[in-house]
């Protein structure tokens, strides 16, 4: 068997592209939320900061599903779109339920109240944290399919679903291989 600092080397090198484009998505959509928000606080909702920022994540998120559904983890789609949107927005509640956890642990429990402090407890550490949470939930929760699989269950009208990684194709074979 194969040590684990060898498995764990093949693992990153077999998904670091999918971590590349994840970013890259990632950005694109704080660039998308960033802008619409600045946009519509400074002219046509300058009155309405939160309903402001409302729309800005809501179309960095739609941005995002499509990003990571078509071009990240395009490999991994099933046929299944509305269930695959309900986990993305299901999990993107519980990484905006971690950014705010964070912010609300710098705040209340560590007393820092600056403007700066909440910045880089929610922007930063907690969008981090978030980031991270996502990929894998994207990766094991969201996006489970083989779209090779699902386009040839499509054709042929075979009912079986598409399956997930398991943990062989991540850890490796195991001794009893």
């Amino acid at each position: 068997m194969r040590p684990l600092h060898l498995r764990v080397g093949d693992l990153i090198a077999r998904i670091w592209r999918e971590v590349a484009k994840f970013g890259a998505v990632g950005a694109a959509a704080f660039v998308i939320d960033t802008v619409i928000f600045v946009w519509l606080i400074a002219g046509p909702m300058d009155d309405s900061h939160v309903k402001a920022k409302a729309i800005a994540v809501a179309v960095a998120t739609l941005f995002s599903w499509l990003g990571n559904r078509y071009w990240t983890f395009r490999h991994r789609r099933t046929r299944t779109k509305t269930r695959e949107l309900v986990m993305f927005l299901l999990m993107n509640l519980i990484g905006l339920a971690i950014q705010s956890g964070c912010v609300a642990i710098s705040f209340y429990i560590l007393g820092l109240t600056s403007p700066e402090a909440s910045f880089v407890s929610g922007s930063i550490i907690g969008m981090g944290l978030a980031m991270v949470f996502r990929f894998v939930a994207y990766k094991f929760w969201v996006f489970t399919g083989d779209a090779d699989a699902a386009e040839s269950a499509a054709r042929t009208g075979s009912v079986e679903a598409p399956h997930a990684i398991s943990d062989a194709d991540i850890l490796g074979p195991t001794p009893e291989d």
